[in-house]
């Protein structure tokens, strides 16, 4: 289990600035796209079938797999949880009707009052742990937005992400491209740690293919910035990128015709919300009422009594 609550290498200040930024209000990355369309194959294995769930940050995380999963549940109330209210805004424009709701989390958390905590049956977030802050404060969010027995869907950037770029940057003597994206078994652990219960966790990775290091260069600043805190200190000059773009060719493969090759490692997770437990002491008191729900909801007992 690491010892912090995020990446050691992970800049919390320039994490916090990108979290914060305003999206497009046309499409999300063509990544995050592809990987919600895996992620949503392994909802066919789940037989609960959600009344209400939250997307959280539904443009970055995929607008078009908004629209799926709303036909995959046509009969669910849909929440948009965004962390600005600009993108709150876009993406009510963008995806939602009138049956649906926004809830910008910073000033309008209190006057909207919905989704309330405790209610929604599935939290899909996709691509969104990787890049945040404090991913063990979130994950505990998301936590208190669900049901009993309710699940979280996630997904986002593991460690073999850019595998093939970081050599090229230390053979130049360059700060570390990305900071360290965390393992799958570490998320698993965080998991526990935020009160969830059966975590499982698998990975893949995806190879992309680019037919200049422009158009590699353009991908990377849609996906996401560098949040080295040992990054480059400032900006740099035209003659340095002369040196990246002819340093990205390394990339090139004779198999792919000429196309640089960039992996990026997947981790997919699921989880779900436990009856929660009765904290014991050395004495512990328990009331008749809540004795009598503790073993309903285990099947202890028949309603009647």
């Amino acid at each position: 289990m690491p010892s912090v609550s995020r990446p050691p290498s992970l800049d919390p200040v320039a994490a916090a600035r990108w979290l914060g930024r305003p999206l497009s209000a046309v499409k999300s990355p063509w990544l995050h796209e592809e990987v919600a369309s895996r992620m949503q194959e392994r909802l066919d294995f789940i037989t609960l079938q959600p009344q209400q769930w939250v997307h959280w940050e539904p443009l970055s995380g995929g607008v078009a797999a908004h629209k799926s999963l709303v036909k995959r549940y046509p009969n669910a109330r849909a929440w948009l949880v965004c962390e600005q209210a600009e993108n709150a805004k876009s993406a009510q424009s963008l995806i939602t009707r009138d049956w649906w709701q926004v809830l910008a989390l910073k000033g309008q958390r209190q006057r909207l009052g919905v989704p309330t905590e405790h209610t929604a049956d599935m939290l899909w977030a996709n691509m969104q742990l990787h890049g945040h802050p404090e991913p063990q404060a979130l994950l505990q969010s998301w936590h208190g937005f669900l049901s009993v027995n309710g699940f979280l869907m996630f997904s986002c950037l593991g460690p073999d992400t850019l595998r093939e770029l970081r050599p090229i940057y230390e053979r130049a003597g360059w700060p570390q491209p990305a900071h360290e994206f965390t393992d799958m078994h570490d998320w698993g652990d965080m998991l526990v740690q935020a009160g969830f219960a059966e975590p499982v966790m698998d990975m893949e990775r995806i190879t992309l293919t680019f037919a200049s290091p422009e158009a590699l260069l353009a991908e990377l600043r849609e996906l996401g910035r560098n949040l080295h805190v040992h990054r480059f200190a400032g900006l740099r000059g035209r003659s340095w990128k002369r040196s990246l773009l002819q340093a990205l060719m390394a990339l090139a493969r004779p198999e792919n015709d000429g196309r640089l090759s960039l992996s990026f490692e997947i981790v997919y997770g699921h989880a779900l919300k436990p009856q929660p437990r009765a904290k014991l002491a050395s004495t512990t008191e328990i009331g008749l009422d809540q004795m009598r729900h503790m073993l309903r909801s285990s099947g202890g007992m028949p309603d009647k009594l």
